[in-house]
């Protein structure tokens, strides 16, 4: 009479499959059993004790290529190798954790992409008279600008947030993005620009603005992509931003050229 467990028996004692029990012999971490006289290969002890050890370590995240070392370790090895094990999994929890938040602020637009003061500050412009429109497009400049200059993103944020206490800067900002309806050739883009310009300069710290984020870009191509942004060639906003940096350059602001 033949003694011991089947194989599909063992796989039911461990709690596991048929196919993970074989993939554990692949790997070795569990020796296959011999064959009795009907050919059929019986599990006892010592094979169950290692497929429960083998089947506890990896349901606590033990990686495979990790388990057979620890099995085969005394216990003073296995007490070690298991802090680090503990270390990994630790690491794999957090990192866990803050996917769950990324998908968590998916939810969220804005606070997928730009941080919790910068999507507070987006909040607030509707009571300012901004449209859709224009806080869509004040959305992916932040996110453009924190991509592309992250170290001075603060700094640039601080100076927004400034400016739009300021009913002056925001009337003046509200007649910038009137300029998206505008002729390139419109007569009212100069008086516009130079009182931008004289505002930013009666301003310094709102004129951090204009100069927080370009001036540190150290290279033409991100210069042109952060000014450029939402201002495309040949419009009454590129010829905006034009006239109110060559201003500005004129009384001595440094703003580098893009070309």
């Amino acid at each position: 009479m033949s003694t011991g467990l089947t194989i599909g028996q063992a796989a039911a004692f461990a709690g596991v499959t048929v196919k993970t029990v074989r993939h554990y012999h692949k790997l070795g971490l569990v020796d296959e059993p011999p064959r009795d006289s009907s050919g059929y290969r019986r599990y006892g002890s010592s094979e169950l004790l290692r497929l429960v050890q083998a089947r506890t370590l990896a349901g606590a995240g033990v990686p495979l290529s990790e388990i057979a070392p620890l099995l085969d370790a005394d216990d003073a090895e296995f007490s070690s190798a298991l802090v680090g094990v503990e270390k990994q999994l630790s690491e794999r929890i957090d990192e866990l954790i803050a996917r769950r938040d990324t998908l968590r602020r998916l939810s969220d637009g804005d606070r997928a992409l730009l941080p919790e003061r910068a999507a507070a500050l987006l909040e607030r412009l509707p009571a300012h008279g901004f449209t859709a429109e224009e806080i869509t497009a004040a959305r992916e400049g932040l996110i453009l600008a924190k991509a592309l200059v992250p170290e001075a993103f603060e700094e640039h944020l601080a100076a927004v947030e400034t400016a739009m206490a300021d009913t002056a800067f925001v009337a003046l900002s509200r007649r910038v993005a009137e300029t998206a309806a505008w002729r390139v050739d419109d007569p009212r883009i100069p008086a516009l620009a130079e009182e931008l310009a004289d505002h930013y300069l009666a301003n310094p710290a709102q004129l951090k603005i204009v100069t927080g984020l370009q001036a540190r870009s150290d290279t033409a191509a991100k210069y042109r992509v952060v000014r450029d942004f939402g201002a495309d060639e040949g419009t009454a906003g590129e010829r905006l931003a034009a006239l109110v940096e060559a201003r500005l350059r004129a009384e001595g602001v440094r703003i580098p050229r893009p070309d």
